[in-house]
């Protein structure tokens, strides 16, 4: 893509793209692959993204639909080129409509992102509480451990009660065929569990040991299906009783050989809690670096900056909350209705703001640096199994720019850190922390509720 930049008057800069027929050509299909997102259109092996729209929705010719989204996507392409990162989203202006297989020539008048300064770069001071495994929690993975080698053993013969255990042999057939997944010589029932049918259970109520019954029970079908029927031929063996081991060093040698004692063993747990548990407290940490960070923030914020990057949290909430099948007004009464949800959403967007452009300063000031592994670091925030895939996504939509300014920002933040003076409180609980510690665990908790930030919307 060829693009020329011009200097406005008013800070602005206009930016004129000619863009090839192929680079047309990619943006309709980013924004065929856009649509069937949307219409959650699942395209198989084989398949274009046309034929499977086509397939689902009955769209024969999906470029037009798609066709006044396309300068939408090569806009970024423009923005990556010229490396300017935008204050806002720039809406394309065009004469005439993108044609696959033909150049396209389109001009954005884009507000830079801009640059603010704070009132100090001297290293901030932040409380944190302490990472530690508390001894309750060790106590109830030992419990989980403990229900996971429980045994079944007999219990005094009873008549089978709701929630009993029981060992029995079951003979079962449909249409006179045998069903040999279900047949058993001897299995235990735990009642209640839902590992058999409700219709199966009831049959099985105040029958005792030794006793033989013949049934049929439902098959649980969707609704609007009729009921398909089981033949069954039960034998209640005998009624059991669960009985949990005791975790010692005896049982530790016999069934965790990889530990000598108990001890280690609850040491082996604890470690790897806290390797589970390290990422999400070192995010805590960044997180309130950058709030406190955010405090030395000076300037004025155009509207139009605070609007775009509601905008774009609002866009990422909806999607986020239908993706996890709730309603967006149910999402927002559990944040307390609208005039708490609105606030909400208020102070989130100034505090992004601010706290992205105060990591700026910090970049700027210092001359920092990225490099690639910085850029991969971030990427593997977002998808720690394969963070190429996430830069080769990035790039093949135009988003380099974005990916730019989020790993610069990361490594900001990660220097104000490194050269803040930490203070580590210890095992605090949720009303004696630090207002900007219960402000960062906020704000990782709804970033894993949302799954993306603003930055990642850009």
């Amino acid at each position: 893509m060829k693009v020329t930049e011009k200097k406005l008057d008013d800070g602005k800069v206009l930016l004129e793209a000619a863009a090839s027929p192929a680079e047309v050509g990619h943006a309709f299909t980013l924004a065929q692959y856009a649509f069937a997102q949307q219409m959650g259109i699942q395209i198989m092996p084989g398949q274009s993204v046309a034929q499977a729209v086509e397939q689902r929705a009955g769209v024969k010719d999906l470029d037009s639909i798609v066709r006044p989204q396309v300068a939408d996507f090569l806009a970024p392409f423009a923005l990556d080129k010229r490396n300017i990162v935008p204050a806002y989203p720039a809406k394309p202006v065009y004469k005439e409509d993108p044609k696959r297989g033909a150049a396209f020539e389109f001009t954005m008048t884009v507000t830079p992102k801009p640059e603010y300064e704070l009132t100090s770069y001297e290293p901030v001071s932040i409380t944190v509480p302490s990472l530690e495994i508390a001894e309750a929690e060790i106590d109830q993975q030992i419990a989980y451990m403990a229900e996971s080698y429980a045994e079944f053993v007999a219990d005094e013969p009873r008549p089978i009660a709701a929630g009993d255990s029981a060992l029995i042999a079951l003979e079962a057939s449909q249409n006179g065929k045998a069903l040999e997944g279900l047949n058993t010589d001897g299995r235990t029932l735990v009642l209640g569990l839902g590992l058999m049918p409700p219709s199966f259970e009831e049959q099985l109520i105040g029958m005792q040991p030794g006793e033989t019954k013949e049934f049929s029970f439902d098959v649980p079908v969707p609704a609007g299906q009729t009921p398909e029927k089981i033949d069954a031929k039960v034998t209640v063996k005998e009624i059991q009783k669960k009985v949990l081991p005791t975790i010692d060093d005896a049982w530790v040698t016999k069934n965790m050989p990889l530990y000598p004692s108990l001890e280690a063993l609850r040491q082996g747990i604890a470690d790897t809690m806290m390797m589970s548990m390290k990422p999400q407290y070192d995010q805590l940490k960044l997180q309130v670096a950058a709030s406190e960070l955010g405090k030395r923030f000076q300037g004025k914020i155009e509207d139009a900056v605070y609007e775009a990057m509601r905008d774009m949290l609002l866009a990422s909430m909806r999607a986020q909350v239908s993706a996890q099948g709730m309603s967006f007004d149910d999402f927002v009464a559990s944040q307390g209705g609208d005039q708490a949800f609105n606030m909400m959403l208020m102070l989130q967007t100034r505090e992004m703001l601010v706290q992205g452009y105060a990591l700026d300063a910090v970049f700027r000031h210092e001359k920092l640096t990225i490099n690639d592994d910085d850029i991969l670091a971030v990427c593997a925030t977002m998808s720690p199994q394969d963070p190429q895939a996430i830069k080769r996504q990035m790039d093949e939509e135009g988003r380099g720019f974005a990916l730019r300014e989020m790993a610069e920002r990361n490594k900001a933040n990660q220097w104000v850190l490194d050269h803040a003076n930490v203070t580590v409180q210890d095992a605090p609980d949720a009303a004696s922390e630090p207002q900007e510690v219960q402000a960062a665990e906020e704000n990782i908790a709804r970033a894993a509720v949302l799954g993306e930030n603003a930055e990642e919307s850009k």
